[in-house]
């Protein structure tokens, strides 16, 4: 599988602690060589590399030294002869003079050319910190460039770097104390348009910053809706009152991505694939962000970046974006959703008076869900169960096992418990229409769905309660759901919660809101296959209706839901995803074809979804037309089909 970054919006960027010599130029010119082409073979397109790498931080008046400041100009020229061609962009960290003064800088080199310098505005001089002893603050500079070799460079705090090639790559610059300001320079730089941050840092590590570093990085790359990447220096610095590990790390949008070993004394690489297009497009939805504005004008300077073909993605990729993979995080993200379901139902319920509600039972986790809710919503009012009329409704469909569960649940909970056949309701409804009960189409599946609606609504207005929804987040999405049949309700409240999510949901209950034999209900419902349950049983009387054959495997849907609608991915990006986080489970022909599925059911159903009934939002994506999602009902999907159909 050949992946092209470029075209998927994304760029591999390196942070590289490398080894070296306090002192010594050429010692540690060669490792930041190494480390760059054992970056660019991995497929990097750009290496960090931490404050003043070339000299090494640690110096101290030796920075004064006219023979390490020209070794240090001398090596800069040789790494831009070095990068001409296919190296990686390089960013290091160096002393360089302007007319007196020395500044402690970050100097970005690509294929050839010394782009520009960017000088360090906060200089800390507290505590183990000497800074101002040997440097002057970028707000001292004299000029707008500095001569390399006789040569202009572009010189100052006010330089943006602009890939050309790139439209989403536009790097801001800051160095070490600069992100522990109040005000952090790239705060400004975000709002100027850069998408990637970088930080050339030598962060002593004592007891609790490691901890505090993460946090810092991750939260600056959320709070500049950007890339965060930090290379600090190593435990190769001196020791003489301070020990440096090397903690490089790279965050996106909050998420720490990749990080770096501490305390090696051999050079270490993290790598990560950042997501330039994501990020423009959290902007671009972001108010808060498009209607500020940086605090000062900027130069942008273009500079040209390589990008190569690779073979797998470095950055998290989960099958279940809405499930977590580890067991302890997925087991309070089930505590969460089961409280913002719960306190959603209650304060409706608070809101209306009522001590009633109505909600059908299929024996299926989506009604099962709901029913837990609706019990767990009563018994925190002090209402009586009595009042939760749970009614099981069998058709045509019905098997016994879902009808068992169903009725065992009800009876377990202590709920009014009412079975009502619909079978000769909707006969008398053929006959009346004109319909062949034989003809097993879309009229015979929803007429039964809408009788048990009329039903529902009917028993509401008879005992004076609510209608519960049942119907999921996933279901709404793929128009799952018959218009005015199990589509509508009073209150929905699983309608914030995909399918991939509701099973889990339902076995969490089972181990810790529940126990005993309803729990041995509920473990039996989560083994359950999904089914609307609108089609005969087989000769044994089990299921003979499977949703996942219709409209394809919830697990691939749900994916594409998170990625089209969080996201706003297109179709082939979204396409190459899959293709990485399902290979050897489903091929790139099964792939496609469901996702063209799903396209063109999301965009051809949006009619139910423009009259939902109330439901509460649980996670980063809402289908209600009052919240997250609005789009007309009749708009064209011509255009996303094309580019799936289109040959690559």
């Amino acid at each position: 599988m050949s992946i092209d970054l470029k075209k998927l919006g994304m760029l591999r960027l390196a942070v590289v602690t490398p080894a070296l010599q306090v002192a010594d130029v050429d010692f540690n010119l060669a490792a930041i060589k190494t480390t760059a082409l054992e970056a660019g073979a991995q497929g990097a397109s750009l290496c960090l590399y931490p404050e003043l790498c070339l000299s090494g931080y640690t110096c101290g008046d030796l920075f004064f030294q006219p023979l390490l400041q020209q070794q240090v100009v001398e090596a800069l020229l040789e790494l831009a002869r070095f990068s001409a061609g296919n190296i990686p962009a390089l960013v290091v960290g160096v002393p360089l003079e302007q007319k007196g003064r020395l500044f402690n800088c970050a100097v970005l080199i690509a294929d050839g050319v010394i782009c520009g310098a960017v000088p360090k505005t906060f200089l800390p001089n507290r505590g183990e910190f000497y800074e101002q002893r040997w440097f002057a603050s970028a707000t001292e500079r004299d000029s707008d460039h500095l001569l390399l070799a006789g040569e202009p460079i572009p010189f100052g705090e006010d330089l943006l770097f602009q890939a050309d090639t790139t439209a989403d790559l536009r790097i801001g610059i800051e160095l070490c104390e600069d992100v522990w300001a109040v005000e952090p320079p790239s705060g400004s730089q975000a709002l100027a348009g850069a998408t990637l941050l970088l930080n050339l840092s030598a962060s002593p590590e004592i007891l609790g910053k490691r901890d505090y570093r993460r946090q810092l990085v991750a939260a600056q790359s959320a709070r500049c809706l950007a890339a965060y990447a930090y290379a600090s220096a190593g435990p190769n610095e001196s020791s003489t009152d301070l020990v440096f590990s090397g903690h490089s790390l790279i965050a996106e949008y909050g998420q720490l991505l990749t990080e770096t070993e501490r305390f090696c004394f051999d050079s270490q690489l993290a790598l990560a694939d950042i997501d330039l297009q994501r990020l423009v497009g959290e902007r671009q939805r972001n108010s808060s962000f498009t209607n500020a504005s940086p605090q000062r004008s900027y130069r942008v300077i273009g500079f040209d970046l390589g990008s190569e073909k690779v073979d797998r993605l470095l950055r998290p990729l989960s099958r279940t974006p809405f499930v977590p993979a580890s067991e302890q995080e997925r087991s309070d993200r089930c505590q969460e959703i089961f409280a913002l379901q719960t306190s959603g139902l209650s304060k409706r319920l608070r809101h209306t008076g009522s001590t009633k509600l109505v909600i059908g039972l299929s024996g299926g986790l989506d009604s099962t869900l709901a029913l837990l809710v609706v019990i767990r919503a009563f018994d925190n009012l002090g209402l009586a169960r009595e009042g939760i009329h749970a009614l099981t409704m069998p058709g045509f469909g019905t098997s016994r096992r879902t009808r068992s569960n169903a009725e065992k649940l009800a009876e377990l909970f202590g709920c009014s418990l009412r079975v009502i056949p619909i079978d000769a309701a909707v006969r008398q409804h053929f006959a009346d229409i004109g319909h062949d009960e034989k003809v097993h189409d879309i009229a015979y599946e929803n007429s039964q769905a809408r009788e048990r609606t009329q039903i529902l609504m009917d028993v509401a207005n008879q005992v004076g309660g609510l209608v519960i929804g049942t119907g999921d987040l996933s279901e709404l999405a793929l128009g799952w759901c018959t218009y005015n049949g199990d589509h509508m309700s009073m209150y929905g409240v699983n309608s914030g919660v995909p399918k991939t999510l509701v099973r889990y949901l339902v076995d969490w209950c089972a181990g810790h809101e529940f126990k005993g034999e309803v729990a041995e209900v509920l473990a039996d419902v989560c083994a359950t296959p999904v089914s609307p349950e609108l089609l005969p049983p087989d000769e044994k009387g089990e299921i003979g209706q499977f949703t996942e054959e219709v409209v394809g495997p919830y697990l691939l849907h749900d994916f594409y839901l998170y990625h089209l609608v969080r996201l706003h991915y297109p179709p082939q990006k979204i396409l190459a995803l899959a293709e990485q986080a399902f290979a050897g489970d489903y091929t790139v022909a099964e792939l496609r074809k469901w996702l063209l599925v799903f396209y063109r059911r999301f965009f051809s159903q949006q009619f139910k979804r423009s009259c939902l009934p109330d439901g509460p939002k649980i996670g980063t994506i809402a289908l209600s037309p009052r919240g997250d999602w609005r789009m007309p009902s009749d708009a064209s999907v011509a255009l996303w089909i094309k580019q799936l159909e289109q040959p690559e």
